[in-house]
């Protein structure tokens, strides 16, 4: 395939989901964590196989935590590939991410 066309919803054999951030005020995410998931979509994106966005979920989260009001957001994207990546050990284990 040319780098220079798009792939076709047609082409798209798997979708992983990759999540950003967390709505869990008890359970907030680490700054490691953010950043383990921040690679994991890197990675989707980077190394082959290349996947694609292909949509994205957005989850906010809106608490009172006495006088102060909390805002936590996550972000799910929906990343698509012709076929499922040797790497993607996730997917062989039978989780969804």
């Amino acid at each position: 395939m040319d780098k220079r066309e798009k792939k076709a919803l047609t082409d798209i054999h798997y979708v992983k989901l990759v999540n950003i951030g967390s709505v869990n005020p008890n359970n907030p995410l680490s700054e490691e964590s953010r950043e383990r998931q921040a690679a994991l979509l890197n990675r989707c994106l980077n190394e082959y196989p290349k996947g694609v966005i292909i949509g994205k979920d957005i989850t906010i989260g809106r608490y009172m935590i006495g006088e102060h009001e909390l805002t936590m957001e996550k972000i799910t994207y929906h990343v698509g590939f012709e076929r499922r990546p040797p790497w993607d050990t996730e997917a062989l284990q039978g989780t969804v991410s």
